[in-house]
């Protein structure tokens, strides 16, 4: 992973809101911007989307941005929503041990796609502009031995696709191609040059 100096870049985000709950996007977004607040979005997401998993990522994290828009329309809003995909099959957040279990089976051995949809909205200025961004994931041989030991160590039921790169990746991780940020959650790469571009950033 590529590690890019951010402090000189920092910027007050005071006027920036992190439309999501979760905790690893807010780790993220801090290596970017400074003071930058958190409301969660109740955007209910859609399921499927007519152009592809692509559009059906950024339409999610469009809604979600959005929610928090018609509350806070003067501040810049980020928007995101993350899908793990094996081909068209996409691997949500499973309900159980069992679910997550026949998840990481079905990932091993293979090489998927996490795709993180990003939408920056500031309604004072009509402004809303969506990109996604993309990284490929390729998991070892899993046995079940393996399997159940990683989960002694990773709580699969709250991550999309049952795991996650930042913790004990050496026991189901190949290797990955593209940010692995964005596995996480959050493209920071993306992200800060595209918050440069609007001179969010400075």
């Amino acid at each position: 992973m590529q590690k890019i100096d951010q402090k000189a870049n920092k910027k007050d985000g005071s006027s920036f809101i992190l439309g999501s709950g979760s905790p690893r996007r807010r780790e993220l977004l801090g290596e970017i911007i400074d003071n930058f607040s958190v409301v969660i979005s109740d955007a209910e997401e859609i399921k499927s989307h007519p152009d592809g998993l692509l559009s059906l990522v950024q339409e999610n994290a469009r809604l979600k941005a959005i929610a928090v828009a018609e509350i806070h329309p003067d501040k810049w809003i980020l928007g995101a929503d993350t899908l793990v995909a094996l081909g068209e099959k996409v691997m949500g957040k499973p309900k159980n041990r069992d679910e997550a279990h026949s998840m990481i089976s079905l990932l091993s051995g293979q090489t998927h796609e996490v795709s993180t949809g990003l939408c920056i909205m500031h309604r004072g200025i009509n402004f809303e502009e969506c990109r996604v961004d993309t990284s490929r994931v390729s998991f070892k041989k899993l046995n079940d031995s393996i399997i159940e030991e990683y989960f002694e160590e990773v709580n699969p039921l709250d991550k999309a696709g049952g795991y996650a790169i930042q913790t004990r990746a050496d026991l189901i991780i190949e290797k990955f191609e593209g940010s692995h940020s964005n596995v996480v959650g959050l493209p920071v790469e993306m992200l800060r040059e595209w918050l440069l571009e609007l001179e969010i950033l400075n």
